[in-house]
């Protein structure tokens, strides 16, 4: 919540006025291709520095990591196969042909749709598979 208010009370420059509305607009996975498409582009990293040193914290004392990137798995496709394609689709930018076969194989043995996606769009890509009727296993 505090987030939502620290935006409210930023200035937007005039010029930048149109550009940060239709950043607005953008989903959470069209916000995290864009980010991809501008570091390429430029050469730069989204990423904060890390510091030397990290705080312990207590997945670090166990000796467990809370894992940061997934990779999606289509295990089963359900009842809606135009819908599940649609989303494969979107998650990959495959064309029609190629996100259809990635769905027919997942009938027989599970298909990787995306590697190393980062945890809210793994969790936003499963949440719209199981919306379609189709079952994923983030790993």
């Amino acid at each position: 919540m505090a987030d939502e208010e620290k935006q409210e009370d930023v200035t937007v420059p005039k010029k930048f006025k149109s550009l940060v509305e239709n950043v607005e607009k953008l989903s959470v996975l069209e916000l995290s291709e864009l980010v991809k498409v501008l570091e390429k582009k430029f050469g730069v990293s989204s990423v904060a520095p890390m510091a030397v040193a990290a705080p312990a914290s207590a997945e670090a004392t166990t000796g467990e990591e809370e894992k940061t990137s997934f990779t999606i798995q289509l295990t089963g496709v359900g009842s809606q196969k135009i819908e599940v394609i649609k989303v494969v689709r979107d998650a990959t930018q495959k064309g029609l042909k190629e996100a259809k076969d990635l769905v027919d194989a997942a009938a027989s043995s599970p298909q990787v749709v995306k590697e190393e996606a980062p945890k809210e769009e793994a969790d936003e890509l499963k949440k719209r598979f199981e919306a379609a009727g189709a079952t994923v296993e983030l790993k």
